[in-house]
């Protein structure tokens, strides 16, 4: 199984422009083209949000075809070289995929090798739920399961960030109340500029920054070692 899961798309690079050696090394020479699903987008429109996609990963070598232009969509999914899914909104997102039960085949392709690439929405999309996402539940899905391609959750966009007169909960907080009704399951805060990379059995840590690990009954703690197989292992 091969992931490349993204906190954040943009930065003040631009684009998916801090990502693109990632992408690159990612999809090596064997891809051509990539199957993106633009089900996140709530306040532009999905042609708008392929057409972003495909400037940035054009000058990569890859061409995009969304997966909303498709007329098949199961079709498109059996056929992908890769498949990218896009931040934006978890729920609508995730409503999306199950209304056109297209969630079990991306499982599927995914498990049997087929290469997943996903920011923001998109890396919460392949955690066993959807339940760390900092969205508001705009929409309701089915169910807030997901792809459960890795064996923890994500929380993107993570940040320690405390700001004076603030009295709600913090970032770390929300996830703390997570961990203590799901105390099985282990959550990686993802600060911006971060990125986790699968492929099979092995996971690694992409980007400058550390890491937040929170699990039950733990401090939380700072995670800046790149090998962090042992995650999938614990599984």
């Amino acid at each position: 199984m091969r992931l490349l899961l993204l906190s954040n798309s943009t930065t003040d690079q631009g684009y998916l422009v801090h990502a693109a050696d990632w992408l690159r090394d990612f999809l090596g020479e064997e891809v051509q083209r990539v199957l993106f699903v633009p089900f996140a987008a709530v306040t532009f429109s999905f042609d708008d949000y392929a057409t972003k996609v495909s400037e940035a990963f054009e000058p990569l070598g890859y061409a995009v075809d969304s997966i909303h232009q498709m007329p098949d969509t199961a079709r498109a999914v059996r056929e992908a070289q890769a498949i990218a899914v896009g931040g934006g909104n978890t729920f609508r997102l995730l409503s999306r995929l199950y209304r056109l039960g297209l969630l079990d085949l991306i499982r599927k392709r995914v498990r049997d090798g087929l290469p997943y690439m996903g920011w923001s929405a998109g890396a919460n999309l392949a955690c066993p739920t959807i339940r760390t996402t900092n969205d508001m539940p705009i929409i309701q899905p089915p169910s807030f399961d997901a792809l459960d391609l890795i064996p923890f959750q994500i929380n993107p966009h993570y940040t320690d960030a405390h700001p004076p007169g603030h009295k709600g909960e913090t970032r770390a907080d929300r996830l703390r109340e997570f961990i203590e009704l799901n105390p099985e399951m282990p959550v990686l805060g993802m600060p911006e500029g971060t990125a986790l990379r699968v492929e099979d059995d092995h996971l690694d840590r992409l980007g400058a920054h550390a890491l937040r690990l929170f699990q039950h009954g733990e401090d939380i703690r700072e995670v800046a070692d790149t090998d962090l197989s042992a995650l999938l292992a614990a599984a």
